[in-house]
């Protein structure tokens, strides 16, 4: 593959909460669902708080709540009882590219920003995309995101463990986090095979 052919968009990386009690949703979605907390920061120029969870294993779910008045998530919370779906957040490998690909079909962004090399983004308005904000990010590590428990550890991108059943063979992901299979004692031989056939 090319650089022409490469994709714009990598993956999800998030949907987006904006709810007026944090606490109680994040219970809700870490009891019911298992969502792993992640990091989190408080934007004080927007008045804002907002923190990752990971659900399995490559779905991630950001969870933001005002931190006083004059927030700009005040208008978007005032009509709904708890909260909402506030937007969905696409990862690109080049946020340049994507600009200028956005400039190419004549669809408005706004809201670039750039915190160094460590994330940038730019936004599309509902009206602009079918009723959905879209946050479009390239960030330098997605692990940096995530808990300590749901990334792979450092030194290989893969591990296997010996399981009743044959194998899981667990992978880093690009994305951040894990992605796990299991494997019967055919598809090993199969995988060896094949891997064998690579070299």
């Amino acid at each position: 593959m090319n650089e022409e052919q490469k994709p714009m968009i990598s993956r999800i990386d998030h949907v987006s909460l904006a709810v007026k009690d944090f606490k109680q949703a994040r219970e809700f979605f870490e009891k019911i669902f298992g969502a792993v907390r992640g990091v989190g920061a408080r934007e004080e120029s927007l008045k804002y708080f907002w923190n990752i969870f990971s659900l399995g294993d490559l779905s991630r779910l950001e969870i933001m709540e005002p931190t006083g008045q004059g927030s700009f998530l005040d208008n978007f919370l005032s009509p709904r009882k708890t909260g909402g779906v506030h937007h969905m957040s696409l990862e690109t490998p080049d946020i340049q590219k994507f600009k200028a690909h956005l400039d190419h079909h004549g669809i408005p962004y706004f809201g670039y920003a750039e915190i160094g090399e460590i994330w940038k983004e730019l936004f599309i308005h509902p009206r602009d995309a079918f009723g959905v904000l879209i946050q479009v990010a390239e960030m330098a590590d997605p692990n940096d995101y995530l808990a300590e428990t749901v990334k792979h550890p450092e030194g290989s991108r893969w591990t296997i463990q010996k399981n009743a059943a044959g194998a899981r063979l667990t992978l880093a992901h690009p994305g951040g986090g894990t992605v796990a299979v299991n494997l019967s004692p055919e598809e090993i031989g199969a995988l060896v095979a094949d891997l064998q056939a690579a070299m």
